[in-house]
């Protein structure tokens, strides 16, 4: 699997957006995945790996829940795989504990699945379907 994006928490999605576009980015897509009540702006900037910027659109959403306890800042690694259900097979037969058992829609119509930050050693691994 390679590095598909880096997730991360922000409070305010357009302050966010204009720091990274000061960097260089450029903004790909933006829009709301409402079953996890965010709103989403994606990026591209010079390497093949994202950068998805997640904004809660109620503070009891998961990002939302995330900001209240931890604060803006990275919020999980996702990683391309062309076969999920496979990928979550292998995963859960070494013992990872999976958040999603069966893949769910995610952002710009893409197949996710989340595995539970004690597998990924304190970080949330998103495997997309890519």
């Amino acid at each position: 699997m390679r590095l598909h994006h880096v997730g991360i928490a922000v409070e305010d999605l357009e302050e966010a957006k204009a720091r990274y576009l000061l960097l260089g980015y450029r903004l790909l897509a933006e829009g709301e995945v409402a079953s996890q009540g965010v709103r989403v702006a994606l990026l591209s900037g010079e390497g093949e790996a994202l950068l998805e910027l997640l904004a809660p659109l109620s503070p009891d959403t998961p990002v939302g829940r995330f900001l209240a306890r931890r604060g803006p800042g990275l919020h999980h690694l996702a990683f391309a795989t062309p076969r999920i259900e496979e990928a979550l097979a292998r995963l859960k037969a070494e013992g990872a504990g999976l958040i999603d058992e069966v893949p769910r829609p995610g952002f710009g119509g893409h197949r996710v699945a989340f595995v539970h930050p004690s597998f990924g050693l304190g970080v949330l691994w998103e495997l997309v379907e890519a």
